[in-house]
């Protein structure tokens, strides 16, 4: 849990990069038209549509944006066909990588993700070579804020929760995909304000990297993200903070 702590906290002070960049919105829209598209436009009886669009409000995506992703989704709107694909991959130091992806030309994506494996000193694999290195899960992150860690256990833990750890300024709860919903439940109905909550791929086990190869990693990674179809990247990479430049 220590190593995914880290990555998540990487990946938080990254989000606030991809924001800055524009990216954040269009990975939102897509994950809005996606969920939207497979479980119907009413967030009420679409768990996966309400948690995009509560990610959505908690970026500050204007309500209109959200209502013309779901729209173009369901028909009302002319829209574009987003297809979810997951590659897997190593980087340098035989980290494992998974991509999500959401793109409208699965040619194109492919050949981009591959080139980029393979510019970051890594390769691309076939489906299945990484991915069961990895469990689903569910993943919210919840600022501390005062609240005892004795308090917040017993909230989750009742909920149906797996795991809480506390890591820095935030606590950080693990669930099973069947019960993330429930446990987000109960947290906003304790009026518990939470900082990130997505489904997401967490490694079984971490490999701790170091040095150039932690570079290297991170560098690919940065890339990764960057591309305009890549929604996530996953690794079971365990970089500390103090390799970041």
């Amino acid at each position: 849990m220590s190593g995914h702590s880290k990555w998540a906290t990487i990946k938080r002070k990254k989000g606030a990069l991809d924001a800055k960049r524009g990216k954040l919105f269009t990975k939102l829209i897509k994950e809005l038209t996606i969920a939207a598209r497979q479980g119907g436009g009413d967030p009420a009886g679409n768990p996966r549509l309400r948690l995009a669009v509560d990610n959505a409000k908690a970026a500050n995506m204007p309500a209109d944006n959200i209502d013309r992703a779901i729209k173009k989704a369901t028909g009302e709107l002319e829209g574009v066909n987003y297809v979810e694909m997951l590659y897997e991959g190593y980087a340098p130091g035989g980290v494992a990588v998974l991509v999500e992806v959401a793109t409208d030309n699965k040619n194109r994506t492919v050949a981009e993700v591959r080139h980029l494996f393979s510019k970051g000193g890594g390769n691309m694999g076939e489906s299945g070579s990484v991915a069961w290195m990895f469990d689903r899960k569910g993943v919210i992150t919840v600022p501390k804020q005062g609240k005892s860690e004795d308090d917040m256990m017993e909230i989750v833990l009742d909920a149906g929760a797996d795991d809480l750890q506390p890591e820095d300024e935030y606590y950080s709860i693990q669930t099973t995909v069947e019960n993330f919903e429930p446990v987000r439940k109960a947290l906003a109905e304790k009026n518990i304000q939470i900082e990130n909550a997505s489904l997401e791929w967490v490694a079984k086990n971490l490999i701790a990297v170091t040095g150039e190869d932690a570079e290297k990693v991170m560098k690919l990674v940065e890339n990764l993200e960057d591309n305009d179809d890549v929604q996530n990247v996953y690794s079971n990479a365990d970089i500390d903070e103090s390799a970041l430049s």
